[in-house]
């Protein structure tokens, strides 16, 4: 039977392209005669019973807008819920049943769960307990299993690219290795291809563990040859061999409690000790990356997912996130797609021209 209403929220780190998939979503569905309702703040609108009923108006003039105009959360897991005390002690409790409910109180026939893995993986276990759903892959780390690209992503890279591009003429004017810090705690694609688009001539990534002697190697080298500045582009999650990531502080209610953040201050003080007489300096792009306007292609792109999404809805094909797989439109399973991270293949074809222009990884 075709759907009557459907609800939409987005879950996990605010990316550029959401509220265009909101607004495909809900245009689609609206023109096929269905009502729209929107959660809030992700999960904890599930769980605290947060909604509203979507109308055009909502849902126009959004595709240029950054962030989510429903509002997100990434520590809201209906499954693994904190709740803070007074004294600040964070405790968990299980609230999926209160979820499913609330969803149930809704007379919803679909749920479209918009995120990265973390959302996604509780999406898979929302379907297993009864919530019709359907994925859509959001994130910049552009990590998901089961999709070739995720919206968001080109714009984080434009941006990474952006800022590598303008510091050059820093560190060419003060002669210094300049480390530009970009997000990617468990994938190097943001680094990847923001260092080969900015000429990066280093590059470290979490999929290549990096030796700092190699590092400083290759600055010296450099400067022997009267290139008296290096540009470092390098993961967040980056680590060296037998080494572990830098932690920025630890969060204990999110998914991933671990926030990382501050390689590039590490890696800046072992080159000047190392290298001698080369100064350096770092800059961590941070969540420059996730604000901001979505590139033409995320635009595009994010129309696509929201429409082939509700595609799925109509054909009934819930527990499945739609995908992009060699230029074509699918579907995969929640199941698979809660199997881990779409990492960087050592060997990818990518990595392959970076070396073969001269641009070190750290490894050799």
């Amino acid at each position: 039977m075709k759907p009557k209403r459907i609800a939409i929220l987005t879950g996990g780190g605010d990316c550029p392209g959401l509220n265009a998939v909101i607004r495909a979503v809900a245009k689609k569905a609206m023109g096929e005669g269905c009502e729209v309702v929107g959660i809030e703040d992700g999960y904890e609108g599930l769980v605290k019973n947060k909604v509203r009923k979507l109308e055009n108006h909502d849902v126009s003039g959004i595709i240029a807008l950054g962030g989510t105009v429903l509002g997100t959360s990434n520590i809201a897991n209906p499954y693994h819920y904190a709740i803070e005390s007074k004294s600040c002690k964070v405790t968990f409790k299980d609230y999926h049943r209160s979820a499913v409910n609330n969803f149930k109180k809704l007379k919803a026939d679909a749920l479209v769960a918009i995120g990265g893995d973390g959302t996604l993986s509780i999406a898979n276990r929302l379907y297993d307990d009864g919530i019709p759903v359907v994925g859509v892959p959001k994130t910049i780390d552009n990590d998901i299993l089961g999709t070739d690209i995720t919206f968001g992503f080109d714009t984080a890279v434009w941006v990474a690219t952006e800022g590598i591009d303008r510091i050059h003429t820093t560190a060419q004017s003060h002669h210094r290795a300049m480390i530009i810090e970009v997000m990617g705690r468990a994938a190097g694609w943001i680094a990847l291809h923001s260092g080969v688009a900015g000429g990066g001539d280093i590059i470290l990534i979490p999929e290549i563990p990096y030796d700092i002697n190699v590092v400083v190697k290759k600055i010296k080298e450099r400067h022997s040859k009267g290139k008296r500045f290096s540009i470092i582009v390098v993961s967040e999650g980056a680590k060296p061999k037998g080494g572990d990531v830098v932690v920025n502080r630890v969060v204990k209610q999110s998914f991933e409690s671990d926030r990382l953040g501050g390689i590039s201050f590490v890696l800046g003080g072992q080159i000047e000790k190392l290298a001698c007489g080369i100064e350096t300096r770092a800059v961590i792009m941070g969540h420059l990356q996730r604000g901001g306007s979505p590139t033409p292609f995320d635009r595009v792109l994010a129309t696509q997912l929201g429409t082939k999404a509700m595609d799925l809805v109509n054909e009934g094909a819930f527990g499945h996130m739609v995908a992009v797989r060699n230029n074509e439109f699918t579907k995969v399973t929640l199941r698979d797609v809660a199997k881990g991270k779409r990492l960087v293949p050592k060997d990818h074809p990518l990595v392959e021209s970076a070396r073969s222009v001269g641009t070190c990884f750290g490894d050799r």
